[in-house]
């Protein structure tokens, strides 16, 4: 199958329609034409066979995740998806897994309204790269800078779930079939909290999607800020199958450095901390008060109002 059969047979047609794409797939560049008033946020994941995601992952959800993330980055500033481009480098043309594959990748980008404008196609070890394309009012938009002390820290649902998954994916942790299948799709397709982040827009004082683990991505709001936290580590919300399949410690050493949730952490000051309930009921989403922000630099954990040191799990992590 050449190129071009392969981008029409399973890409083009597929492709969401928004008035605003002027040009599409099928051309030296797409066309798209903002909508007035609005700033365009741009992110790009690649994900790397045997480096982000194993060589036996279901194309589908593949498909999925690979937008996913991208996602997550729209929803930590607040923004509203719009356009993709798609690079994917592949050993061979397997119409089955580009069936699989297409499938999942347009099963979410229809179901956040994201169009495919364009992309390449090549030759080599299978690679997924995806750039995303979302829109901000002028001047509105979540960023890590922006937490002050004596503001709140919050996180959006459960965490560790993903990294759970992954370690029942390598045969280094084990749990019931039902636990199992769902810590397992969590890790496979985890839910971009897109519509919380256009929530928090005009709420939120800073905001990250937690890819790597609560003490790592926190760190990147803290330095942009020039601000400290103390994390309350009995507040981390941990999901039932989670807390079912491991010990308490080992369940928040993988919420607090597991990664790949894609959850949001963001903070509040005291004047917006009561605005929180009203403006994410409408995403349907849990949210969960974890620490303060506080002065000098560093983050402190705490359980029982005593310093908390997490369990070393040794996480090679695919991101």
């Amino acid at each position: 199958m050449k190129e071009f059969q392969l981008i029409e047979s399973f890409f083009t047609g597929r492709a969401q329609s928004r008035k605003d794409v002027v040009v599409g797939i099928g051309d030296d560049c797409a066309i798209v034409q903002p909508a007035d008033n609005k700033s365009i946020a741009i992110s790009c994941d690649t994900l790397v066979e045997n480096v982000h995601f194993f060589p036996d992952m279901p194309a589908a959800d593949l498909g999925y995740k690979s937008l996913a993330v991208n996602l997550s980055d729209l929803a930590s500033m607040g923004a509203e998806p719009a356009w993709m481009t798609l690079a994917l480098t592949l050993p061979e043309v397997d119409e089955t897994w580009l069936a699989e594959f297409s499938s999942g990748l347009f099963d979410i980008a229809e179901y956040y309204g994201v169009a495919l404008i364009g992309g390449d196609t090549t030759r080599g070890p299978r690679s997924i790269t995806i750039t995303i394309n979302g829109q901000l009012p002028n001047n509105i938009g979540l960023t890590r800078s922006g937490a002050k002390n004596g503001d709140w820290i919050y996180v959006t649902g459960t965490l560790g779930d993903s990294a759970l998954g992954l370690d029942l994916l390598r045969n280094k942790a084990e749990a019931n079939a039902e636990d199992r299948a769902y810590l397992i799709q969590r890790h496979y397709r985890p839910t971009p909290r897109v519509l919380a982040g256009q929530s928090l827009r005009n709420i939120a004082s800073s905001a990250i999607d937690i890819s790597d683990g609560i003490m790592s991505d926190i760190q990147h709001v803290l330095k942009a800020s020039n601000v400290g936290a103390v994390i309350n580590v009995d507040n981390i919300p941990l999901s039932e199958p989670l807390k079912a399949s491991v010990s308490p410690e080992m369940a928040l050493s993988y919420a607090l450095t597991g990664g790949e949730d894609y959850e949001l952490l963001f903070t509040v000051n005291e004047a917006q901390k009561g605005m929180l309930e009203v403006a994410l009921a409408e995403s349907g989403v849990k949210f969960t008060q974890i620490g303060q922000v506080c002065t000098g630099g560093q983050l402190k954990l705490l359980s029982d109002n005593k310093p908390f040191e997490p369990i070393n799990l040794g996480f090679e992590h695919f991101n």
